[in-house]
């Protein structure tokens, strides 16, 4: 319990499921063997410039740090996650096994301008484009460029 930060045992019989070895096969099978980690906290995981108190905290909630495209390293006296600002929130990070999760929330957002530019709606286009550009950046870094945004809302 107190690993996982439960206060009931039943919580924990729920995760019980997830422990070091888990920890340690999710680690190589993403970083160990190849896989990439992007986003702006990027840079303090590779360096180990995380705070000891981070560290700690991440050891028994990472799971619960999930988001739709990698995860938050904020930890709760930060208050909540940004939602879709977390594209470039200094505690964003992902890692190529989101790639997948990127193309798809890539292929909406061009969708989402799309419809935009049909409504002339011109602050939505903008938004959308900007996480466009930044989901285009994300998969670079993992070395899977993709098309230029300019065929969108031409």
């Amino acid at each position: 319990m107190a690993i996982l930060g439960h206060r009931n045992a039943q919580m924990s019989v729920r995760y019980s499921h997830i422990s070091d070895p888990v920890l340690k096969e999710q680690y190589e099978r993403v970083i160990a063997n190849g896989g990439r980690i992007a986003g702006p906290a990027a840079e303090a995981l590779l360096n180990n410039k995380l705070g000891q108190g981070t560290v700690d905290w991440l050891k028994s909630n990472f799971f619960k740090t999930e988001l739709e495209l990698g995860h938050c390293l904020r930890l709760p006296a930060e208050g909540p996650c940004e939602c879709d600002l977390y594209l470039r929130c200094s505690k964003f990070f992902t890692t190529s096994e989101y790639a997948p999760r990127l193309r798809s929330r890539l292929t909406r957002e061009r969708q989402l301008t799309q419809d935009a530019v049909e409504r002339n709606w011109p602050r939505e286009i903008e938004r959308h484009e900007a996480i466009t550009r930044r989901i285009q950046e994300l998969l670079a870094e993992f070395g899977e460029p993709c098309e230029d945004l300019n065929e969108v809302s031409e």
